[in-house]
């Protein structure tokens, strides 16, 4: 129970009654005339489920205390009723949409006229949930300076483990329409305190500050703890409940929200509404926030390989193009040489053409290419090598006119690249036998490039390179994005994840590849390697590894120890290596460099693999 005081019995009984006759899914008129009787209350807009009960009416004369105000944005303000009703699964709180900067202060008491609706965030295509609100609002101000309502706790021992009720198969999947169960579902606890004043306590940060003034935490500091302080996304079914979203209510230009890395302690307390928005779900919008402290964490730094190992490297590098500024170029060389101790071969994804983002028809990445290296030798790194194939223009995805494509970076002091008759970006490349060994027809080549599944998509790049008279086939890879996928927090539950299908076809692709190898050498060294965009326990993961061609050598770690990416304060893996049967003996490193910090040369952690061929 949240207070003391119940509804009236006259107002649930009538509201009661207005539901079962239909008056509140009728005219506006039937609603203002059942409600004449008595004022609606906040929670009776609210309602029990997802979705108010007066959704589309006209209200008058709604009454509560303003406990937030939103200049910037989205702009309103929130308002709560101090007297709650007996019923958990009903908010005290709504948010108030006015489009101009308000004029109503925190403390206010306020009655509120206007039309309730359901808004939501990224619109109806991105599965999200909505918020309840009321717009074009008539505001007249009762009182100032009152005491606002006491804040609902956020806690762990209030949220529940179970994350999210089943969606009803009649409704596609959707839980709008189901009765909210607070003391059993996550995510119905976060939505029965939907618009309310609530706040967390001291809370480990799980989530690292972000370009847009936004954190994560958990509230729950042993759910599934990473090795370094996140928190661990380890199956569809671990949607560790306790995450939180953390912005603030003051304008930057006011305030500057405070910068914060994985493993750091939001202290204190953090107290404001509880919003919902399209890039993350439930959010604390804090009206008062905690303080920063600051944990160990620093960048990590891989063990160089022996003389008689060879180390092969996967890092997305985001986007590099010659108009980053230098530091870019520089910090990301100075990762290769201090933190991936200069890996004899490193597969690059994101590396765009000479003049990236500008779309002109450029599809030649030399000057790129040429920058990063002579910066990997500034660096006092060694002078790697390339190779990698040209795209056709505009036909590979990602940011329109950088033409991004994976690059294999190699150490001629310690590895060779066997050159055969390179191919372009239409051509496949394919598998022969030379001296009862597997070779590739052409290195570098493209993997099925006129495959539908590489639509609009990165092919994959095959390279044969032998080192100390050993041959290796490298494939880089950069599978296709999560973008249109919903998120954790959908109004499905599932929620809908439509990228998989492409990954999906992707990853035959590639697996049936590599099973071409394998018949000809069932003991080709072979490693696939780059961003999957997918986790280790996935449909597209399952399909690499179909038949034991591959294995994801990421699993070889502690559970702990398994990310390369944070995203919405769940840690996880994308970036991968995978092995073929041949390479039975390995040391597998993900170098923890970017993701669980504020300050980031690049979104993903590179991945590090070590072998004796």
């Amino acid at each position: 129970m949240r207070s003391s005081h119940p509804r009236s019995a006259a107002v649930s009984a009538l509201v009661a009654t207005a539901l079962a006759t239909g008056l509140l899914a009728g005219t506006a008129d039937a609603a203002e005339g059942a409600a004449s009787a008595d004022p609606i209350r906040i929670h009776d807009i609210q309602g029990t489920t997802r979705i108010s009960p007066l959704n589309g009416k006209q209200v008058a004369d709604v009454a509560g205390i303003v406990t937030g105000v939103r200049t910037y944005g989205s702009r309103g303000f929130w308002m709560q009723d101090p007297d709650a009703d007996d019923n958990d699964a009903t908010s005290e709180g709504v948010f108030v949409f006015t489009s101009s900067v308000p004029t109503v202060a925190v403390g206010d008491a306020v009655k509120v006229s206007g039309l309730v609706g359901e808004y939501i965030p990224g619109g109806v295509s991105s599965g999200n949930q909505s918020v309840t609100q009321i717009s074009k609002p008539a505001v007249t101000v009762v009182s100032s300076g009152n005491a606002l309502p006491e804040a609902a706790a956020i806690n762990e021992y209030n949220v529940p483990a179970e994350y999210a009720p089943a969606g009803d198969p009649a409704a596609a999947g959707s839980i709008n329409g189901l009765t909210l169960d607070p003391s059993r579902y996550a995510l119905d606890f976060y939505e029965s305190l939907e618009g309310m004043n609530v706040k967390i306590g001291t809370s480990r940060v799980v989530g690292a500050t972000d370009p847009h003034a936004e954190l994560w935490v958990t509230v729950k500091g042993w759910e599934n703890t990473a090795k370094r302080g996140g928190t661990i996304y380890g199956s569809y079914e671990s949607q560790n409940t306790g995450r939180l979203q953390i912005q603030q209510l003051a304008p930057l230009a006011q305030q500057p929200f405070p910068v914060a890395n994985v493993g750091d302690k939001l202290t204190g307390t953090t107290e404001g509404p509880l919003d919902f928005n399209q890039f993350g779900g439930y959010t604390l919008v804090a009206r008062t926030l905690g303080t920063v402290k600051a944990g160990t964490l620093a960048p990590e730094k891989t063990k160089a390989q022996a003389a008689n190992e060879l180390a092969v490297a996967t890092y997305n590098v985001e986007n590099l193009d010659p108009s980053d500024p230098q530091e870019k170029f520089d910090n990301l060389a100075k990762a290769v040489v201090a933190n991936l101790a200069s890996p004899d071969i490193l597969a690059l994804e994101e590396i765009q053409d000479d003049n990236g983002a500008k779309n002109d028809g450029t599809v030649s990445a030399e000057q790129t290419l040429t920058k990063f290296t002579a910066a990997i030798v500034a660096a006092g790194g060694p002078a790697y090598q390339w190779r990698t194939i040209n795209p056709e223009d505009k036909k590979d995805g990602g940011e329109p006119g950088g033409n991004i494509r994976q690059v294999f970076l190699f150490n001629p002091a310690r590895v060779s690249f066997t050159d055969r008759a390179a191919g372009d970006a239409v051509t496949a490349t394919g598998v022969v036998k030379e001296q009862g060994k597997a070779a590739l027809t052409h290195s570098p080549g493209r993997i099925d490039p006129a495959n539908p599944a590489w639509a609009d998509s990165r092919k994959p790049l095959a390279g044969e390179f032998v080192f100390k008279g050993k041959t290796v086939f490298v494939i880089a890879n950069h599978f296709g994005s999560k973008g249109g996928d919903e998120g954790l927090t959908s109004s499905h539950q599932p929620p809908v994840r439509s990228s998989e299908a492409k990954r999906l076809l992707q990853a035959q692709a590639v697996n049936g590849f590599v099973k071409e190898l394998l018949a000809t050498d069932k003991n080709a060294n072979v490693l696939a390697v780059g961003d999957i965009n997918d986790f280790e326990f996935s449909g597209t993961t399952q399909a690499l590894e179909d038949g034991g061609a591959l294995y994801a050598a990421v699993k070889s770690l502690p559970k702990a120890e398994r990310y390369s990416y944070v995203y919405q304060g769940n840690a996880q893996v994308l970036d991968q290596i995978l092995t073929s049967p041949a390479i039975k003996s390995f040391t597998y490193d993900s170098v923890h460099i970017n993701a669980e910090f504020s300050a980031q040369n690049s979104d993903h952690d590179p991945q590090v693999l070590r072998f004796r061929p």
